[in-house]
C-alpha cells in the first residue's frame, strides 16, 4: 500500500515536471502552429518564403525555451542558461525536434551550475564575482553540450524511434482508441498536462514534421468526454452538482480548464467509465476520418482545437466530428449511470475535496471565515498593492478559474490592479499579492517570500476573495494570521442563516447525515473540524433523534472548545434516513456557545412539538417557507427548552 503509494506521488512529481517546463512555454508552441497552420503549401495563405520559419522554429525555438525552462526550475536564470547550453548539443546531435532531449538535459543543466555555485560560493574573493560566474556557467554549460552531442542525443533519437514507432503501430493496428483508458483515468489523476505535454506533444510534433498534422494531440485535448458528462449533469443530476453544471460546461468546452469537470466524476466513480468510453470514440472517429491538429490544442478548448485545424473542409469536419462523438458517447453513458444511482444527492463539495486529496494534497477544510482570509505575518499596505497573482501547480488550470473570478470582484470594487495567473514556479518578483490553494502556499513562499500569501480552500467558490477585496478597497496596514480563531464572533443575527438551509437532501447512513451537518458549521466558522468527530460521537453515546421526525444532532460536552460560535443549520430529507430504527426526515445541526442560540433553538422546540408543523416544514419547497413555520427567530423567547435539545 505504501509502495502504490509512492509510486503515484512519484508520478505525480513526474509528471508535474515534465508539463512545468511546456506550459509556460506554450505560447511559442501555438505561434509556430499559428504559422504552419497560415503558411505552408497547404495552409490558408500560402507562402514559400515565410513557410521558411517553421522548421527552425520546431528544431531549435521550442527546444531550447523548454531546455531553459528546465534548468531555470532548479536555479534560476543561470540554471536556464546552463540547461540551454545543454540542450544546444543535443539539438545539433541529432535531426529530429528534441524536446524529451530537452527536457532531459535542461533540468541536468541547472542542477550542475547550482551544485556548481554552492561549493565556490564562499570560496570567491571579493571583485571576482562577476568572473567566476560567467565562466563557471560557460565552462560548464560547454561540457554538458558536449555530452549531449555526443552521448545523450543519440539515445533519445533511439527512445524517441521507438516511441514514434509504438504510436505508429497503435494507429495502423486499429488499437490507439485504448489509449483512452490510461488518457482519460490519468486526467483525473491530475496527469492531464504530463501526458498531453510531457508525451504526447513531442511525438505529436514530429509527427506534423512528417505527415503535416498529428492525431495525438486530439487525445487529450479532445473536450468531448468530460462535456458529456457535465450535459448528464445538466438535465439528469441533483442538488448542487446539477445547478453548477451548466456553468461548468461552458467553462470547460469554451476555456479548455478541463480540471473543472474532475469532481463530478469523482462524485460517481462509475463514470469514469463514460470518460473512457466517449475518449475511445473520439480516438476511433479521428483515425478513421483522419483527423488532426498542426500544434498542441492548449488549453483544450473548442476554440483552441479548431484554431490549429489544418485548413481544409475534411480536417474541420473529421475534428469536430470526434469531439461530437465524444460527446454523445460519454453524455449517454453517464446518463444511464445517473439514473442507475437512485437518485442519491450528489456532494460536489466532498468531491472537490477528494480531487484535491488526488492531486497530492491532504484534505482539509478551512474553518476561517473573511476576517482570517489572510494567512500571512508579512507587513503589507493594501492601497499601494498593483499586482495580485494566482498561482498553482502548472498555472493554466485552476489559477486561471481562480484569477478570472478575482479579476472580476477587483473590477466590480473599482479598483486598478492587476490580477494573473501563472505557475508557482514562475511567481514574477514583482508579485505584492500572491494567491493559491491552501496546501500550495508553503511552496509559493519560498517562491515569492517577500509577497503577501493568501491562501483558498476551493478555487471556485471562496469568501476569501471577498475579504482580500474588502482590504484592498478598505487600505487596512496589516492583518495577521489568526492560529487562534476563538475570536471569530458572528453577529447574533447570523446564527441561522439561509445559505446553511438545505432543502431535498437524501443520505444513506445516519452518520453521512451527521457529517454533512457537522461539515456546514465547519464552512461556516462555526465550529472547528474535529466538532465533527464530536457530533459522531454524541449521536453514538445517545441518539439525537427526539421524536416526530427530527433529529438535532450536536457535540459532546467535551467538544464545547471546539465551538466558535453558536450556529444553526436545517436539513430537509424527505425520504428520510434511519436513526436508530426511527426515521428522520428533518435534522437541526446544533453549536451552542455561551447560550446564544438558545432563543433559536426555542423556536425550533416549539414547532416541532407539532406533526402537522413537521410535515410542513418536511414538504416546504422554498427555504423562506421552510423558515416561516419556525416563528420570529429573532424574537427572544421565554419558553423553556426540553433538555434532550441541549
Amino acid at each position: 500500500m505504501q509502495q502504490s503509494k509512492g509510486f503515484k506521488i512519484g508520478i505525480q512529481k513526474l509528471g508535474n515536471s515534465l508539463s512545468s517546463m511546456v506550459l509556460p512555454n506554450i505560447g511559442a508552441f501555438i505561434a509556430w502552429g499559428l504559422i504552419t497552420a497560415l503558411f505552408i503549401p497547404t495552409g490558408w495563405f500560402p507562402s514559400k518564403t515565410l513557410a521558411a520559419l517553421v522548421d527552425p522554429t520546431v528544431k531549435y525555438l521550442l527546444p531550447l525555451l523548454i531546455g531553459y525552462t528546465g534548468g531555470k526550475l532548479l536555479h534560476d536564470h543561470r540554471g536556464g542558461v546552463v540547461g540551454a547550453i545543454a540542450t544546444m548539443g543535443i539539438i545539433i546531435g541529432t535531426d529530429i525536434p528534441m524536446f524529451l532531449g530537452a527536457m532531459i538535459m535542461g533540468p541536468i543543466g541547472g542542477y550542475a551550475i547550482k551544485k556548481v555555485d554552492s561549493v565556490i560560493q564562499d570560496k570567491v574573493k571579493p571583485g571576482f564575482e562577476m568572473l567566476i560566474d560567467n565562466f563557471s556557467a560557460g565552462i560548464l554549460g560547454g561540457l554538458l553540450a558536449i555530452v549531449s552531442f555526443l552521448g545523450v542525443g543519440p539515445l533519445v533519437d533511439i527512445l524517441s524511434n521507438v516511441l514514434a514507432t509504438g504510436v505508429e503501430w497503435m494507429i495502423h493496428t486499429g488499437i490507439l482508441p485504448l489509449a483512452s483508458i490510461f488518457i482519460e483515468s490519468g486526467k483525473i489523476l491530475f496527469l492531464n498536462n504530463a501526458i498531453n505535454h510531457g508525451v504526447l506533444t513531442p511525438l505529436g510534433i514530429e509527427q506534423v514534421r512528417q505527415y503535416g498534422k498529428s492525431v495525438l494531440f486530439l487525445l487529450e485535448a479532445n473536450p468531448g468526454p468530460g462535456m458529456g458528462v457535465l450535459l448528464a449533469y445538466c438535465i439528469f443530476g441533483k442538488g448542487m452538482a446539477k445547478r453548477s453544471a451548466p456553468g461548468a460546461a461552458i467553462i470547460h468546452f469554451f476555456g479548455g480548464i478541463h480540471e473543472i469537470y474532475f469532481p463530478y466524476i469523482l462524485m460517481k466513480p462509475f463514470l469514469f467509465i463514460a470518460v473512457i468510453l466517449g475518449g475511445a470514440s473520439g480516438v476511433f472517429t479521428f483515425v478513421l476520418l483522419q483527423g488532426g491538429l498542426l500544434a498542441p490544442a492548449s488549453p483544450g478548448s473548442i476554440i483552441a482545437i479548431l484554431a490549429v485545424t489544418p485548413h481544409s473542409l475534411g480536417n474541420y469536419i473529421a475534428n469536430i466530428a470526434g469531439v461530437c462523438v465524444a460527446t454523445a458517447v460519454s453524455f449517454t453513458s453517464s446518463m444511464l449511470i445517473l439514473k442507475w444511482s437512485k437518485g442519491e444527492e450528489e456532494d460536489l463539495q466532498k468531491a472537490t475535496k477528494q480531487m484535491e486529496g488526488m492531486k497530492g494534497k491532504k484534505s482539509r477544510t478551512a474553518s476561517m471565515l473573511t476576517s482570517d482570509a489572510i494567512v500571512d505575518q508579512v507587513m503589507f499596505d493594501p492601497s499601494n498593492v498593483k499586482k495580485v497573482v494566482f498561482a498553482c501547480d502548472a498555472g493554466m488550470g485552476s489559477s486561471a478559474m481562480g484569477a478570472s473570478i478575482l479579476r472580476k470582484k477587483v473590477k466590480q470594487a473599482g479598483l486598478s490592479v492587476t490580477v494573473t495567473n501563472t505557475a508557482i514556479s514562475a511567481i514574477p518578483n514583482d508579485a505584492q499579492v500572491v494567491v493559491t490553494q491552501e496546501e500550495l502556499t508553503p511552496r509559493a513562499k519560498q517562491k515569492a517570500p517577500n509577497a503577501y500569501h493568501v491562501s483558498v480552500d476551493n478555487f471556485l467558490a471562496t469568501p476569501k476573495y471577498d475579504a482580500l477585496v474588502d482590504q484592498l478597497k478598505n487600505g487596512e496596514q496589516h492583518i495577521q494570521e489568526r492560529q487562534d480563531i476563538e475570536a471569530v464572533q458572528h453577529p447574533k443575527g447570523n446564527i441561522l442563516l439561509k445559505k446553511n438551509v438545505f432543502l431535498n437532501q437524501s443520505f444513506t447512513t445516519k452518520e453521512e447525515a451527521i457529517v454533512f451537518a457537522g461539515q456546514i458549521l465547519v464552512d461556516g466558522g462555526y465550529v472547528k473540524e474535529s466538532y465533527i468527530d464530536a457530533m459522531i460521537a454524541r449521536d453514538k453515546l445517545t441518539s439525537t433523534f427526539v421524536g416526530n421526525g427530527v433529529a438535532i444532532p450536536h457535540g459532546t460536552d467535551e467538544a464545547k472548545k471546539d465551538i466558535l460560535a453558536s450556529g444553526v443549520t436545517i436539513i430537509q430529507v424527505p425520504e428520510g434516513v434511519d436513526f436508530d430504527g426511527n426515521e428522520v426526515r428533518l435534522l437541526f445541526g446544533i453549536a451552542g456557545k455561551d447560550g446564544t442560540h438558545l432563543n433559536i433553538l426555542s423556536d425550533i422546540a416549539i414547532a416541532c412539538t407539532e406533526k402537522e408543523n413537521v410535515e410542513k416544514m418536511v414538504n416546504a419547497k422554498t427555504v423562506d417557507e421552510l423558515l416561516s413555520y419556525i416563528g420570529d427567530l429573532n424574537e427572544k423567547k421565554e419558553t423553556n427548552v426540553p433538555e434532550s435539545l441541549l
